[in-house]
This record gives structure tokens, C-alpha cells and sequence, in this order.
């Protein structure tokens, strides 16, 4: 529980570090060996919107299965009210591959770090 605290807190400081920091000239991404191991930002707007196909609790959290055009997306956001069938937006986040929730019990092949729902 503490290391998901801990990775979801570190993905919401480098998010919000990365998106407020605007200048006049725009910069390259970092290079791949600056970047974290299995972390990835969620660029596409779309991964993060869909209907609710699976949803489940656990450790502060709330983690979402979102399906948009055949395709599904698991989030993670902090502890909301959502339920299957519900159509929700999410804020963009870090993905992370392969990540196991030890209060789950489960590993994930892939799931995106949200903020919230929008």
C-alpha cells in the first residue's frame, strides 16, 4: 500500500511539474535514459474517456476499467464514486506497466496514474 502511495504521489508531482512549466520556445522530451523505468505519460485525451466496464476499491484508490472504442484502459485515480455504465473523463497521468497492487493482489499489464475524473 505505501509503495502504490508513494508511486502514485511521485507520478502526480512529475505531472504537475511537467504541465506548469510553460515557456515561450517549446522543448524536447527528456531523453528515454533520463526517464523513469516502465513509466510512460498517457498522451491520447481518448484513452482516458469511456464507460465504465469494471471498477473496484482498494487502498485508497479506486481503479477503473474504461472501454472507448473497443479498446479498454485500466486508471487509477484517488477513492471517487463511479459505477459500470457510467460514461467518465479522466485527468492524464503516468502509466505504468506491469504494476502489481498488493492490496489487490493483482498485477496490471498496464495502468494510467490519474488525478481524478474531470
Amino acid at each position: 500500500m505505501k509503495l502504490s502511495k508513494l508511486v502514485f504521489a511521485v507520478g502526480v508531482v512529475l505531472f504537475i511539474s511537467v504541465s506548469g512549466c510553460k515557456s515561450a520556445k517549446q522543448e524536447a522530451p527528456a531523453p528515454a535514459s533520463q526517464a523513469q523505468p516502465n513509466a510512460t505519460t498517457a498522451h491520447a485525451e481518448n484513452s482516458l474517456s469511456g464507460k465504465v466496464v469494471e471498477t473496484m476499491n482498494s487502498g485508497g484508490y479506486t481503479y477503473v476499467s474504461l472501454e472507448n472504442n473497443g479498446k479498454k484502459t485500466w486508471v487509477a485515480l484517488p477513492e471517487s464514486k463511479v459505477k459500470v455504465g457510467q460514461n467518465v473523463t479522466c485527468q492524464p497521468g503516468m502509466e505504468m506497466k506491469n504494476f502489481t497492487s498488493k492490496t489487490l493482489n493483482r498485477t496490471f499489464e498496464s495502468v494510467i496514474f490519474s488525478g481524478g475524473i474531470l
